[in-house]
């Protein structure tokens, strides 16, 4: 299993329209693309020293040929489209991506 893990901010002002166009526009266009490995995708929030909104998603994809197959060859590279990066005020150029070696609760 691999995780591919990104970060995105907005201003205060923006994150309930930033999270809502992931909800209803970014993750269902995801979903579609019926990428071969991908398991899901988790969002987490926070306030990010006081004036921002920090978004994270984690995808699950079963091995790195799957990412490739939703990102291309450049796997780092980040999927962030353009409606998205009108909302945004910075997000990261690339992902970083992590094996699972443990997935259980002890």
């Amino acid at each position: 299993m691999v995780l591919r893990i990104w970060h995105g901010w907005t201003t205060l002002e923006n994150a309930d329209s930033y999270e809502s166009l992931l909800r209803t526009t970014v993750f269902p266009e995801i979903e579609a693309m019926n990428i071969k490995g991908y398991q899901r995708i988790r969002l987490l929030k926070r306030l990010f020293e006081g004036n921002e909104t920090e978004f994270v998603t984690i995808m699950e994809f079963d091995n790195l040929d799957a990412v490739k197959d939703f990102v291309g060859e450049d796997f780092s590279q980040s999927y962030v489209p353009e409606e998205a990066r009108k909302i945004l005020k910075r997000f990261d150029e690339h992902a970083q991506h992590y094996e699972m070696l443990e997935n259980r609760l002890y």
